[in-house]
């Protein structure tokens, strides 16, 4: 009842806000005029953005956790950067390290309750390369006293990942690694923005210690993050 209640209410405030009139913050900060019906194929009179990206290279600093492990968690961070060929199109690169600690379920598992040492794997560092895609640019009235700005993207990537095994012998393992990303990025202005991010990394590790593990032992890397991006010059 209560998230019913919640998604009417919501409802209720979508509707009003779009019954209600042009904020000011809006008024003031595209100084809106009145052009009339616009049709598909003028769609270049509304097109034109804020904060664009093209030609504008992005340093990023980054943050996050990787909270999805069945037997680890992660704080993790990153640097990238990268190069945004067009508004929709970018080319990025990164590393990333972090240390995976025991949670919950590996700590009852080697209690005395189970006594068992899972073939467990942490998480040390990585790097990457891919490609962007910005498809959606877009503005929202936040209270009436703000227009945010912000994009939505996805990300492919391939790389290398670094783990090490948690049982006494402390094997590291090098795997290949692809990733595939989504994200928003928030304009605070002309070359900075708040970006954040959920990133899948899948790795194909190859373990030897247990028969149950030995040969290549696929892996996800599921990492939620948010960090500060600078922006280069406009061309």
């Amino acid at each position: 009842m209560r998230r019913a209640l919640s998604a009417l209410a919501a409802a209720g405030a979508l509707a009003l806000t779009a019954a209600s009139p042009p904020a000011s913050a809006q008024d003031e900060e595209l100084k809106t005029v009145d052009i009339g019906v616009v049709q598909d194929s003028e769609i270049n009179v509304v097109q034109k953005l804020l904060y664009p990206k093209a030609g504008r290279s992005e340093l990023g600093f980054h943050l996050g956790w990787m909270p999805f492990d069945a037997f680890t968690t992660t704080p993790v961070g990153a640097v990238t950067y990268g190069f945004h060929k067009t508004e929709s199109l970018g080319f990025e690169g990164g590393i990333g390290g972090g240390y995976g600690l025991k949670n919950s379920t590996m700590r009852r598992l080697e209690g005395p309750a189970y006594a068992v040492a899972p073939d467990a794997y942490r998480y040390l560092a990585s790097a990457w390369g891919g490609v962007e895609w910005s498809p959606i640019y877009a503005k929202m009235n936040w209270l009436g006293r703000r227009v945010i700005h912000h994009d939505v993207f996805g990300t492919a990537t391939a790389g290398a990942t670094m783990e090490q095994a948690i049982l006494p012998d402390h094997t590291l393992a090098v795997a290949p690694t692809v990733g595939l990303g989504v994200g928003m990025r928030f304009f605070l202005g002309d070359r900075t923005t708040l970006r954040v991010q959920l990133k899948d990394d899948i790795l194909a590790e190859f373990r030897t210690k247990t028969a149950e593990t030995q040969g290549v032992f696929i892996k996800q890397n599921a990492a939620i993050t948010a960090g500060l991006t600078l922006l280069g010059k406009r061309k």
